[in-house]
Formats: C-alpha cells, structure tokens, sequence
C-alpha cells in the first residue's frame, strides 16, 4: 500500500478541452502526499521544514481504428505517466508497473525506462492499475494509482472518427517531505521539480554535475508522437485546485 493521504479529495472536471484534437477530455487534479523521512537516504542529513513536488500526470489516449477494428480489436491505446510539462521522470522514477485486465497476455507489464508507457489494443474498457517505484534515493515506498481506460466518448454526437482520440489524464503532485541533502542537491535543478526557497539560515554547497539537466533528457515527451493529443494544464488554474485540496486534507487530518 502507499502512503497517499488526499489522492483523489479533490476530482474536477475541466470545464473546456485545452487540445484540439481530442474527441472526448476529462482533466482531474489532486495531490498525493508522500511523506518519506529520510528512508533509503543513507546518512545524509535532511532538510527540515523542505519539500520538493514533482506535478505528474497519467491517463490514456485511445484511438477508433476505423474500417481496421473488429469486434474484438475496435480501438488502440496508451497508458502513461509523464510529467505535467511532459518533462523526463526518470530522475526520480525507476520503474512503473502497468496492470491490465487478465484476458491481456501477460497482463503485468514493466516499464524501466522513459517514456513511462504502453500501448496495446483491444475493445473493452477497465481498470488499470499503475504502480509507480522511485530510485532508492527518493523513498522505499510505492506509489499505486488507479486509471480508468475509456474508448468512446461522454458524450455521444455522432460516429466516432478516427482522427480524433479520447483523452483522459489526472493531473497530480507528488510531494517528498524533509527530503535528503544528497536528493535535494541531485534534482534542484531539474525542470520536472518544484524545489521552494530554503529557509532562512540554511545554506547548500552547490550542486554537483549537472548532467541530469543539460543531458538530452531520455524519456522527454516535448517531441513525444502523441504531445499534441496531451491536456495543457494551466498553473494558474492548477494552483487553485491544488489549494482546494490542501483546505480539505486540513479538515479531514482535524477531525481525524
């Protein structure tokens, strides 16, 4: 089990599509609070009062396979994790593990590189399990999410084309408390993280290589096939949805 406290408090709906491709798009926004003091993180001091979130998203595309699909194989699909800005997660992810529906072959699957993702076909839709582990430096606990595959749109206006997908993701942000000196200095600098100011008084010699940043990052979806059929998740728009969601993780932790 994970340490999520308010996954999934907070499920709204946006209220117009932000790709222009999409046949069918829901957008959630949520918060998982992973709140891993220091394990796995060796003898290096941790940083009080810090905490360093990763806004991520997950879902699937499918796409209607027009005069190609069959009974049994009406539409190809993708799972993912990416991040929010389609940023490589490869500097705190080290695998994720896809669960299918048991009538998939092998319906385990293991991703241990970017892009954290799958493509398969079929014509039902389910559950799918996503399991996400971090590097060892991060935190010894997984994080398992829940995604709904949908094939066919909301709402019904017509035959379905081939050109536009269904897109479902659930934006999210993966926040790490009191994180290491050693996983603080490594990601300071990475695009995919949200680092805040240190407090005052606390000062960090500066980081060490910065390959993790100026490297061709593997796994950067910015030129992904498929980033133009990815929901643009506004900042704006996402903080005050993420406020929303701390305002209720305080009421629930009160009364609990």
């Amino acid at each position: 089990m994970s340490d999520r406290k308010s996954l999934g408090l907070l499920m709204k709906k946006k209220s117009s599509p932000s790709s222009p491709l999409a046949g069918s798009e829901v957008a959630r926004a949520s918060r998982a609070w992973l709140g891993f003091f220091g394990q796995n993180q060796g003898q290096s001091k941790r940083l009080k009062d810090v905490e360093i979130s990763f806004p991520i998203v997950y879902g699937t595309i499918s796409f209607w396979l027009g005069k190609k699909a069959s009974e049994y194989n009406s539409h190809k699909w993708t799972v993912y994790v990416r991040g929010a800005t389609n940023e490589d997660l490869s500097v705190i992810v080290k695998r994720v593990v896809f669960q299918l529906h048991p009538s998939f072959n092998n319906p385990t699957r293991i991703v241990e590189s970017p892009p954290f993702e799958l493509s398969e076909s079929g014509w039902g839709e389910f559950e799918i399990a996503i399991n996400i582990f971090f590097h060892n430096d991060v935190c010894d606990k997984q994080l398992d999410l829940y995604h709904q595959l949908k094939l066919y749109p909301e709402e019904d206006n017509g035959p379905q084309s081939t050109k536009k997908p269904v897109v479902i993701e659930t934006y999210d942000e993966i926040v790490f408390f009191e994180p290491s000196e050693a996983f603080f200095l490594r990601v300071q600098n990475h695009p995919a993280a949200m680092v805040p100011r240190l407090p005052a008084g606390l000062n960090l010699p500066p980081p060490g290589p910065p390959e993790l940043v100026l490297e061709k990052k593997r796994g950067d979806t910015k030129d992904h096939p498929l980033s133009q059929c990815f929901m643009n998740f506004s900042e704006a728009d996402e903080l005050l949805k993420l406020a929303a969601a701390r305002q209720q993780v305080g009421l629930i932790t009160h009364c609990v």
